[in-house]
């Protein structure tokens, strides 16, 4: 044997001991890919990540293929995508449920900031504060006057005990200094269908549920829940405009794989997300749906995570709310 083929002999007895678990990494993704949603097909979260896996599909070359898994706020879901391999091919749709069921305490529910890997945020849909034009009430300072006038007889509505609006409801009520009934649905369509009706005369609801109300004029808006306007409705002040600091809540959802993917598995996730959601098809359908597009890194991602989970169990522990 030449020096030639004694090298070319080196290096394929090399390559036969390499991991066939790297070979996997860099031929992400190699087949087929599934993506696991908590809520049914038509949610919010389950409309964003039909669009993001077929944009996927076309730009990574391998079906990514949407998996509805509804039940128990999220946490069916998160328990079979938490226990499956981290490999990247199961994909979990983390939303605010997810953070809110872990601020809870819920042993039976996956902890979204531990049992995961991060990917990126994929999009988020802001709450906005409104009310039955027949309350008379056209600002936050008239509901909060009047909701000190009558303590605990303003009734809001909300999708669910548990749930971003009825949170939110307990978190402006406990820094305006008042005292709101709260009335909570199974759902947000319900919910609006009694507010249109005036049997309930407030709510904090998903952005992509009442625009429609709003722009018709059968429903007041008086601020929304996000950090900064949002674009659906600009304007409409936030909350936190209106002097109260720090104030935020959303309807919010991103990638998450099960702890312990591979780092290059989850970068090169991240990266095909990111330039998906810069596609403007994809811009288009989720303004469409009322989402608003939100990029991040994994560290970001985990860092929001956390902070949600910490912020839901202060509000949960001081307004004393028990999961029904």
């Amino acid at each position: 044997m030449d020096r030639r083929q004694c090298l070319g002999a080196m290096l394929l007895a090399a390559a036969t001991i390499i991991s066939p678990a790297c070979w996997a990494q860099d031929a992400y993704p190699s087949r087929v890919v599934k993506v696991v949603v908590g809520f049914p097909a038509g949610s919010a979260a389950d409309v964003a990540a039909r669009a993001v896996a077929e944009a996927l599909a076309q730009r990574l070359g391998q079906p990514f293929i949407v998996d509805n898994r509804p039940g128990a706020a999220s946490s069916i879901a998160a328990k079979a995508v938490a226990t499956s391999a981290s490999d990247g091919y199961t994909i979990f749709v983390g939303t605010v449920a997810n953070a809110i069921n872990k601020a809870f305490q819920d042993p039976a529910s996956p902890d979204p900031a531990k049992d995961f890997s991060a990917v990126t945020m994929i999009g988020s849909v802001p709450n906005i504060l409104v009310v039955n034009p027949s309350l008379g009430i056209a600002s936050v300072d008239q509901l909060i006057n009047a909701a000190k006038a009558k303590p605990g007889q303003i009734a809001y509505a909300s999708s669910g005990y548990g749930t971003s609006p009825h949170l939110s409801g307990e978190l402006f009520s406990a820094m305006a200094g008042i005292k709101m009934l709260h009335v909570p649905y199974r759902g947000s369509t319900p919910a609006v269908t009694d507010l249109l009706g005036g049997q309930v005369g407030v709510m904090f609801s998903p952005a992509s549920t009442v625009l429609p109300h709003i722009a018709a004029g059968t429903l007041k808006a008086l601020g929304t829940t996000g950090v900064k306007r949002t674009e659906l409705a600009p304007e409409v002040p936030t909350i936190q405009e209106l002097g109260f600091k720090d104030f935020e809540s959303s309807v919010w959802f991103g990638l998450l794989l099960p702890a312990g993917a591979p780092s290059s598995v989850v970068a090169k996730l991240q990266a095909a997300t990111h330039a998906v959601l810069d596609q403007p098809d994809i811009q288009k359908l989720f303004r469409a749906q009322g989402i608003e597009v939100v990029k991040s890194t994994p560290d970001e991602f985990a860092h929001f995570i956390r902070s949600e989970t910490d912020k839901w169990a202060k509000v949960i522990q001081s307004a004393g709310i028990k999961r029904e």
